[in-house]
């Protein structure tokens, strides 16, 4: 955090908004801000977006997200995995912040939509889309989503959606392929970790291509097609696939599997009781995020952080 701040004071922005959180997270920066030395490169005014009672659950980033929005907020940086984005995402789809640029950074080893990136040059391109200094149209561009309709109730994913038949949502995280039934995928990477990887390692479809991945799956022993697949870190494991097929974007899939449960971009959220059906549906209008390289780019050959000196 400290660096994104340094880096951000260098480009010029002002003031920075802080979430606040019980992991030591915003204290640290508290402490930070307290404590450092007068001749350092100066730092924007930061500011705790407090407003809201903390309840330790995604609640807190999807108000927090708000409150940025509704203060002004130029650019999201928003520090953690896909869940953590995905709940970002959420909260500026649903609202003003539609057109509000995001950075996601990840922070952990299982995460396929925010970038691995070093946080001085992420803070110095969020810096200057932030400011103005680079054009937007050229510094960020939309990504798809896939969403998930059922009864009365809509989710999001940003890398992929995934069909189990576990009985209960229970433990989030999914560990065993062989109860797995169908894998919709945004994009596929393959050097992703995590369920995406199945359709990454089989059909890679990178993040700029029109098209997501349908993949259904079945256990091991009765496949057609075993894929061996890193589906979390250090867990290696082969994966049944029956068929795989584009997903074109604005097309509708009805889930056939009909109890089990539903996982956005690997954690379970949602139950099918076998009464409600459940559709996919690949969007081209997900979040608006920074590309780093486009920006940081673009300011080198604008000789943004260039000084020319005179010889006489």
């Amino acid at each position: 955090m400290q660096r994104l701040l340094t880096a951000l004071g260098t480009v010029g922005v002002e003031t920075v908004l802080v979430s606040v959180d019980l992991g030591g997270i915003s204290a640290a920066v508290l402490r930070a801000v307290r404590n450092r030395p007068a001749r350092s490169t100066p730092w924007p005014h930061v500011r705790f977006v407090d407003d809201d009672a903390i309840t330790d659950s995604a609640q807190d980033t999807a108000n927090a997200v708000r409150r940025m929005v509704e203060a002004g907020a130029n650019v999201i940086i928003c520090l953690g995995g896909d869940g953590t984005a995905r709940v970002a995402t959420a909260a500026l789809l649903a609202g003003p912040g539609y057109d509000v640029p995001l950075l996601s950074l990840s922070t952990g080893t299982n995460n396929a939509f925010p970038q691995m990136r070093e946080a001085t040059v992420a803070g110095l391109a969020a810096g200057l889309v932030a400011t103005g200094a680079v054009d937007r149209g050229v510094a960020a561009g939309r990504a798809r989503a896939i969403e998930v309709r059922t009864g009365e109730r809509t989710e999001l994913a940003l890398v992929d959606v995934a069909v189990s038949t576990a009985p209960y949502v229970g433990s989030r995280a999914l560990w065993h392929p062989d109860a797995l039934t169908e894998l919709y995928c945004a994009f596929a990477e393959p050097d992703a970790t995590g369920l995406s990887s199945i359709a990454g390692l089989l059909c890679p479809s990178p993040r700029d291509e029109p098209e997501g991945i349908a993949v259904r799956l079945c256990p091991a022993e009765r496949a057609p097609v075993v894929v061996n697949a890193p589906i979390a870190p250090g867990l290696v494991l082969p994966v049944g696939v029956a068929a795989w097929r584009p997903l074109r974007t604005g097309e509708q899939v009805e889930i056939s599997t009909p109890r089990g449960v539903v996982a956005f971009d690997g954690e379970r959220e949602l139950e099918l009781a076998g009464t409600t059906g459940a559709t996919v549906r690949l969007r081209e209008d997900g979040p608006l995020c920074v590309d780093v390289t486009a920006v940081m780019s673009q300011a080198a050959r604008a000789g943004l952080f260039r000084s020319d000196r005179t010889t006489v």
